[in-house]
């Protein structure tokens, strides 16, 4: 199963290919996406992004997660949870959500078992 390409990015505003679904925020793996909702897990942008954002991702098998921080970087993402994901031997990239999801495509479009959480706002 691949992971589906993110088919467009907008502020406020993502789409994945396959998914009749506008996200704000989202999580993608491989078969699948959905509405990264943080009320959740109450994420909010300081302390930022937690493991418990990522479990579900995690548990599909990636081999890497790309986590989009925001358009201007807002959100933010702890040692922690960065250690988490290398404790699970998953690699981990963190950027600014433009160029994390130019990263994920890339990495989909490869056929690698990548996930992701993006945050489309600040």
């Amino acid at each position: 199963m691949s992971s589906p390409e993110i088919a467009s990015l907008s502020w406020g505003q993502m789409k994945v290919k396959g998914c009749s679904t506008t996200y704000k925020d989202c999580k993608v793996w491989p078969g699948g996406s959905r509405t990264w909702d943080w009320r959740e897990t109450g994420t909010n942008h300081s302390p930022g992004v937690q493991p418990a954002d990522l479990e579900e991702v995690v548990k599909k098998g990636v081999k890497t997660m790309v986590i989009g921080r925001g358009m201007s970087e807002a959100l933010q993402v702890p040692p922690s949870t960065v250690d988490y994901l290398k404790k699970n031997g998953i690699d981990v990239l963190v950027l600014q959500t433009e160029k994390a999801v130019e990263e994920y495509n890339a990495l989909a479009a490869q056929g690698a078992r990548v996930g992701g959480v993006f945050h489309s706002t600040c």
